[in-house]
């Protein structure tokens, strides 16, 4: 049946969605690129192909009819849709209806309509740090670590996580199984970054300085947006091919980016595309907390007349400061992943964006619908 698989991406405009869709349709096997989402930017159809097609469907994973009727058809879902938000600017009843909630809605609408496959992309928030603020240092899929998760969108994301992952197994409407396997992306960055964007402009703003609040040997990965859609890909491949192997299995994102002192990272992704920006001073753990709480005070007082979006939370700052890795080759083992892109070539290409788009770089939103 190889060239007349339809695929369906929900999220399939934001960050990551985008370049699945665009590795996607490079993939001859595939007839139809399916893109559901809330935004529906257009011009993601424009990764059409002579053999694939890419269209776009606006809906909300919400709506259950709107969903089941974008879903017709379908070989394959990668669900990527999902509510971001680091910063407490989002209810959880609605990180959840929409994390939660819009995930049920796509299990049932597999099920009902007998589609075998299900891609959901999750995110290491989903593992921690908890709220005890435990390091992980070089874990892998198999490490245990327990705990409640620290942030909000974090706890969403494994409870979401969970139910794809308990769906494995369940019985479609025409007597079929449905497999299930998930990704665990980590700090994402490339083209479209926000949080790039946002240390850009600080940077900018600052002479180009830029400060920093984890400790200078903080470990956490970061991995490219290319490498991570690669791996969407690879992973929705050979659940078809071997799903013996790879239904009810998670896979960490990984490439050659550095994870150790994830400070230098950063700097090293800002100064390729500005030689001018440099490292400038820790902010200690107990300033930016009373900073944060300071912040809440004035807020509360001035609440009829000002609504700030908060700048950080305590929840968020624990996360910046703990110390999150892992280790693993488990993608490589199990479906032959290896990263499209070098650590060179994925910095350079980032470079490349943050200079073009330098001159026109606004505050980007601090929440949003996201991969």
């Amino acid at each position: 049946m190889d060239g007349a698989w339809v695929y369906l991406v929900t999220g399939g405009c934001g960050f990551v969605g985008e370049r699945i869709v665009e590795l996607l349709s490079q993939q001859d096997y595939i007839k139809e690129v399916r893109v559901f989402d809330s935004v529906a930017r257009e011009e993601v159809e424009k990764f059409s192909t002579g053999t694939t097609r890419v269209t776009v469907i606006k809906g909300d994973i919400r709506d259950p009819d709107v969903l089941l009727a974008a879903m017709q058809g379908v070989h394959v879902v990668l669900h990527s849709a999902a509510l971001l938000d680091y910063r407490g600017t989002v209810p959880f009843w609605e990180l959840r209806a929409v994390n939660v909630g819009g995930t049920e809605n796509v299990l049932r609408a597999c099920c009902a309509l007998s589609i075998p496959f299900l891609l959901y992309t999750s995110s290491i928030a989903a593992v921690g740090p908890n709220s005890s603020c435990e390091p992980l240092l070089r874990g892998d899929e198999d490490t245990e670590y327990s705990g409640e998760v620290e942030l909000p969108y974090g706890k969403t994301k494994a409870m979401a996580e969970r139910i794809v992952l308990e769906a494995n197994g369940k019985k479609l409407s025409n007597g079929g199984t449905l497999r299930t396997c998930v990704i665990r992306p980590n700090t994402v960055y490339g083209e479209r970054a926000a949080f790039l964007q946002e240390l850009y402009l600080l940077a900018r703003a600052r002479n180009g300085v830029v400060n920093y609040l984890e400790p200078e040997n903080t470990e956490r990965n970061h991995t490219y947006v290319g490498n991570v859609a690669w791996m969407h890909v690879l992973a929705a491949r050979n659940l078809q091919l071997k799903p013996e192997l790879l239904a009810g299995q998670v896979y960490y994102c990984y490439d050659d980016t550095p994870s150790r002192k994830s400070v230098l990272v950063r700097l090293q992704l800002l100064s390729s595309a500005d030689p001018s920006v440099r490292l400038g001073s820790h902010i200690p753990y107990w300033k930016m907390w009373l900073m944060i709480q300071l912040h809440r005070v004035i807020r509360a007082i001035l609440c009829p007349f000002w609504r700030p979006q908060p700048f950080l939370n305590v929840p968020l700052l624990n996360t910046i400061v703990t110390s999150f890795s892992f280790e693993t080759d488990k993608a490589s083992r199990h479906f032959g992943y290896k990263p499209l892109f070098t650590w060179q070539e994925s910095r350079l290409r980032t470079a490349q964006w943050l200079r073009a788009a330098a001159g026109s770089l606004a505050p980007p939103q601090l929440h949003g619908k996201n991969n």
